[in-house]
């Protein structure tokens, strides 16, 4: 059984060894400061959450998705906690009284990791390694050469995932940086790996929560936070989850599945009735009356929307709450299964289910986002050629003038074939969608400017 005690720690990884510096802010503000005002996290706002970046509409892009997490993580943290604190009150020393800051602070996190162009980015840097132009790569594993891959280094590769991204963007010591990364407390760390298992041990989802090379640094603070280690197979883990993973997975479900129907509707891809019905359907009897009849006292048809939005965010966030709390003894032995979004009442579970279903036909299948796919997959897939021919064969000419395009802080010409690659990842993965196609048509002579 884990323990609040040893869970919530203000101890940073890379600085073990350093006290705590005497602040107004608490350790957990602090690592919300932080990353908010980091450049990985300003780079966001390029970045593509569903819809492609229209110039007259707005939509979500992943700065915005993320800042609406973390208002809606931190509300979930508090009210957990509040309750919590009611049933374990000699917890109040203990940083129980901080979830929400720890929560909020990990999802502003969540999706740092995530390449430009979306989901289909992710999709695009896999699939270059299992079926596109990466696969003469294969060839390299278990080569016993210098330039080898082991299976698991493989994995990592063709299952390349963003969630496992984030984390090596907190806590890898890229060159030029600090030992310990972004220098994060472990809380906050262990709060966003949704997936806390190497990427051989994914199962048929492909999803992971650390690349091979950031294993150690998962280990180590699993370790001191007393996190269930589930099984190990020679160099393979597999953990429980952290806690408040469960928090963070919540409030990123609640905001993207509520806020594209919104933006659906301001791109005219859902109807006012359909919008209207989708986010009504989430309350029945007097509740619904009461929220038609506040309805009914907002002229503007937006604004109508956004108050349909934001009573189906609070009902969601209060039912997570409440299946945290009534669940807390699973979550700490690590026997709870799923996300809590599945485990709420049934009127509201109906209603986000339906969400889903209209979401995958109309909204994820759109020409729109269908569009933005495309042109990802494109971009990523040549970038990713250029990149890998430029560290496997980096005495050539051209490959010299690739190499000496990328930054200092990527140790591009790593001794090891797994660590040039994942170079070329961190440094493809860290562009917005702007930079990416920018560079992509200047390397195919589109612009000379």
């Amino acid at each position: 059984m884990m323990q609040w005690e040893r869970l919530l720690s203000t101890q940073r990884l890379g600085m073990e060894n350093v006290p705590p510096r005497p602040d107004d802010r608490t350790e957990f503000q602090r690592d919300y400061d932080r990353l908010i005002f980091s450049a990985p996290f300003r780079r966001l706002q390029n970045k593509t959450q569903v819809f492609p970046l229209p110039d007259t509409i707005f939509v979500h892009n992943r700065l915005t998705h993320s800042l609406e997490v973390s208002s809606v993580g931190r509300s979930l943290g508090n009210d957990v906690s509040r309750l919590l604190l009611q049933r374990h009150p000699q917890l109040h020393s203990n940083h129980l009284s901080e979830l929400g800051s720890i929560v909020s602070a990990a999802c502003l996190a969540h999706d740092m990791g995530n390449p430009p162009f979306g989901h289909s980015g992710e999709k695009a840097i896999g699939t270059f390694f299992s079926e596109g132009k990466g696969q003469w790569l294969r060839d390299a594993v278990c080569s016993e050469t210098r330039d080898s891959l082991t299976p698991q280094q493989w994995e990592d590769l063709i299952h390349f995932e963003g969630n496992a991204n984030a984390f090596r963007l907190l806590t890898h010591h890229f060159k030029g940086r600090r030992p310990g990364g972004f220098v994060m407390t472990y809380s906050t760390l262990a709060s966003i790996v949704k997936y806390p298992f190497t990427s051989d041990m994914a199962g048929h989802k492909a999803k992971f929560g650390f690349f091979r090379e950031d294993q150690a640094n998962f280990e180590l603070i699993a370790s001191a936070l007393g996190i269930k280690k589930l099984d190990e197979s020679g160099t393979s883990c597999r953990y429980v989850r952290y806690p408040l993973v469960y928090l963070v997975e919540a409030a990123d479900d609640i905001c993207y599945e509520i806020m594209d129907i919104e933006d659906a509707f301001r791109l005219k891809i859902l109807t006012e009735e359909e919008t209207k019905s989708l986010l009504l359907d989430f309350f029945e009897g007097e509740q619904r009356r009461h929220v038609e009849a506040r309805l009914q006292t907002v002229a503007d048809l937006n604004e109508q929307i956004v108050y349909l939005r934001s009573v189906a965010i609070n009902c969601l966030e209060g039912e997570c709450v409440r299946v945290f709390v009534d669940n807390e003894e699973r979550i700490l032995a690590g026997d709870f299964q799923g996300a809590l979004i599945e485990h709420i009442s049934e009127v509201p579970r109906r209603a986000y289910q339906r969400c889903e279903q209209v979401s995958y036909k109309k909204i994820y299948r759109s020409k729109h986002v269908i569009d933005v796919e495309m042109a990802g997959f494109k971009v990523i897939t040549e970038l990713l050629d250029l990149m890998t021919q430029a560290v496997t064969h980096s005495d050539r000419a051209y490959s010299r003038l690739l190499i000496n395009r990328v930054s200092s802080q990527y140790d591009i010409l790593a001794p090891t074939l797994y660590g040039r690659l994942m170079a070329v990842l961190d440094y493809i993965s860290g562009m917005t969608d702007v930079y990416a196609l920018d560079l992509y048509r200047r390397i195919n002579g589109m612009t000379c400017n």
